[in-house]
């Protein structure tokens, strides 16, 4: 579901970062309120979480693979807001040192998965989980369908924004120039993979999380309680049980390797020239032919931007496997530094700012 380079538009693109910017307005201005060093392990880990789950790739018909996204546990532990600032990191920290989507669609990827995704989340979760108490069975149900319903209906804004592509942007000649299905085809394509396996896997892996979080530590889903209440808590320490499911998760990273084949729509500009490949996007588009050629706006801009690590596959490591692990590694590095300077950030403008003072 990470949309790479070249399958949007420059304008889709400039659209949707303009969409997600008020969230990430509202959201920076909510966090900010009652950011402090001691709110840096909450996003740190959800952060985390979020990135190293998405590592997890699993088969989708097709021949395509899909992952959870962690969007929904985290907007069930920090709130919407919160969510969509931990999320987007991680999304951002994917796109720039990894290729996971591309820099040009970080918004679009951050509307879907880090906004909708979040906001789906909190109120599905909500409106189940009611004035339950925090250990309730219910919590754990309320959490699966969260997760469910989160992950779908981001993937279904996502075949849209690829669905309109071709209606509005093609050459002299009708080729689509970006993503070359129409909504008739990316919205099967999409959806049939997510509602019946990815979809089922964000259930039980928020499930699940709430579920451990109830047995081990439930302080974490009173969080949000705590901070109406004037009293913030989140330090490292708070932390270290869901800092242990991270941590477990980049052990078993390896698993997502398992899964062969590409995401739908994530094709490398190359593969849309190989028979081969071609031959798999077909049969993973529901029969529709791919294009004889890549599409030249998606070739053109495809090549705006190398990661360094592309694909996790990290270049001086030559066992696949040990790479994937440094990967999440390094990525869940990125993630804790990314937050720190950002909470330090937010912190000295809130000091700096009038009604600070």
């Amino acid at each position: 579901m990470h949309i790479p380079e070249g399958y949007l538009s420059p304008s889709t693109c400039a659209a949707l970062y303009a969409a997600a910017a008020p969230f990430w307005y509202v959201a920076g201005q909510r966090v900010k309120r009652m950011l402090s060093s001691r709110m840096v392990p909450m996003l740190s880990v959800f952060a985390a979480f979020s990135f190293v789950i998405m590592m997890f790739n699993l088969p989708l018909p097709g021949g395509t693979t899909g992952h959870a996204t962690g969007a929904a546990i985290a907007a069930i532990v920090l709130g919407p807001w919160g969510a969509m600032i931990s999320v987007s990191i991680a999304l951002a920290i994917q796109a720039i040192f990894f290729g996971d989507g591309g820099i040009l669609a970080i918004g679009a990827n951050a509307f879907n998965i880090a906004i909708v995704g979040s906001l789906v989340a909190h109120w599905v979760y909500q409106g189940i989980a009611g004035q339950s108490a925090a250990t309730a069975p219910r919590r754990m149900i309320a959490a699966g369908v969260a997760g469910y319903a989160s992950i779908n209906v981001a993937a279904f804004v996502t075949a849209i924004q690829f669905g309109i592509q071709p209606l509005f942007f093609t050459d002299a000649s009708g080729t689509p120039l970006y993503a070359p299905y129409g909504l008739e085809v990316a919205i099967p394509a999409m959806m049939i993979g997510h509602l019946g396996i990815a979809g089922l896997a964000e259930l039980f892996v928020t499930a699940g999380v709430v579920a451990y979080l109830q047995r081990n530590d439930v302080s974490l889903l009173t969080w949000q309680a705590s901070l109406n209440q004037g009293a913030p808590q989140g330090s490292w320490s708070v932390t270290r049980r869901m800092w242990v499911v991270v941590a477990l998760l980049m052990v078993l990273s390896p698993l997502g390797l398992l899964a062969a084949g590409t995401a739908w729509g994530e094709w490398g500009a190359d593969e849309f020239a190989d028979p081969v490949a071609r031959q798999a996007i077909t049969e993973a588009s529901l029969g529709a032919s791919a294009p004889e050629a890549t599409p030249a706006g998606l070739e053109w801009w495809s090549q705006l931007w190398a990661a360094p690590i592309p694909d996790y596959a990290v270049p001086f490591i030559s066992q696949e496997q040990i790479g994937y692990i440094f990967s999440a590694l390094m990525g869940t590095g990125l993630v804790i530094l990314t937050v720190a300077i950002y909470g330090f950030v937010s912190e000295r403008l809130r000091k700096d700012s009038p009604s600070a003072s």
